[in-house]
């Protein structure tokens, strides 16, 4: 059997790790892991109504993220969205050595501001516990610093400043975790190749054998290669210049030139043998790809 736990409020955060502190901000706070009183005593599945960033030291393993056990010895760092899922495993050791820190942000606190918009460029915040970012001590540190600016910020009395201090101290953070996040693509490129090419394989072979087949979703997609969409859209790019929707079209288009060239079907047949609930678009798509509509590809070749 499992607990859950939904924390919505810093106050229920400082509870649920036992941290005997004053909340000094309503909708944002910097957790010491080293301070933490953790006690769980039954498997919880704990979620949130915060941004969280978890970067954490054990000497033992006892977190879930995305079905699998996180490895925190090394100084990995999770990011999770609001609503997200860790599960903490029950199997308490007191003689547990945990250092580290973690930082929690309300969407309110950035609603109203540039920040907000941004969010959805931090794919990572969708990334599962095998995309984690592993940090180099060097990395580490300048994301320690960037957590201890603004501990210092909410140690300081709220005023009109604060807000704005704060956010542009969280989106600093969060622009140092997409370069590291660069860096770790870089340093792991050889096994990026091997997932391009499965990549481009699933894609080839959805249309072997001259069989018609809806092509995949980017998230069926990412499934069969064992990564979550966000990643595997970002290694993609990172890798050919391409995300995982393009490499999807590109397979398509090409499918319909095929069929186009090959075939005497008509064009709403084609569309609907790919997948597509509307020819129109269809049409539109591969006008944008190819800069020609299929009546007029199929009659110039």
């Amino acid at each position: 059997m499992s607990m859950f736990v939904h924390l919505k409020t810093i106050a229920d955060v400082f509870r649920f790790f036992q941290l005997d502190q004053p909340v000094q901000h309503p909708l944002v706070a910097v957790i010491d892991f080293g301070k933490v009183q953790e006690d769980v005593t039954e498997t919880t599945l704990l979620s949130c109504d915060f941004y969280s960033l978890i970067c954490k030291s054990y000497n033992r393993n006892n977190i879930k993220y995305g079905r699998k056990v996180v490895d925190f010895q090394n100084g990995s760092l999770i990011c999770m969205a609001p609503n997200q899922v860790l599960e903490l495993e029950n199997d308490f050791d007191s003689s547990a050595v945990i250092s580290g820190w973690g930082l929690v942000f309300h969407p309110d606190l950035i609603r109203a501001t540039p920040l907000f918009e941004r969010m959805k460029d931090f794919n990572f915040f969708t990334y599962e516990v095998a995309e984690s970012l592993h940090l180099s001590d060097k990395e580490n540190q300048i994301l320690k610093q960037c957590v201890a600016a603004i501990e210092a910020e909410l140690n300081e009395n709220i005023d009109e400043h604060s807000q704005h201090i704060i956010v542009s101290q969280i989106e600093q953070l969060l622009n140092y975790c997409t370069r590291f996040y660069s860096r770790q693509f870089i340093t792991r490129k050889s096994s990026n190749n091997g997932v391009v090419m499965q990549v481009d394989k699933i894609l080839r072979g959805y249309f072997d054998h001259g069989k018609e087949k809806h092509l995949p979703t980017v998230k069926e997609l990412a499934e069969q290669v064992f990564l979550s969409p966000g990643y595997l859209s970002d290694l993609l790019k990172k890798e050919t210049g391409k995300n995982a929707q393009d490499h999807i079209h590109f397979y398509l288009i090409e499918e319909a030139k095929n069929l186009l060239l090959g075939t005497d079907k008509a064009v709403s047949e084609i569309a609907y043998a790919l997948g597509f609930d509307y020819p129109q678009y269809f049409n539109k798509l591969f006008k944008q790809k190819t800069g020609k509509t299929p009546v007029s590809f199929r009659g110039l070749n």
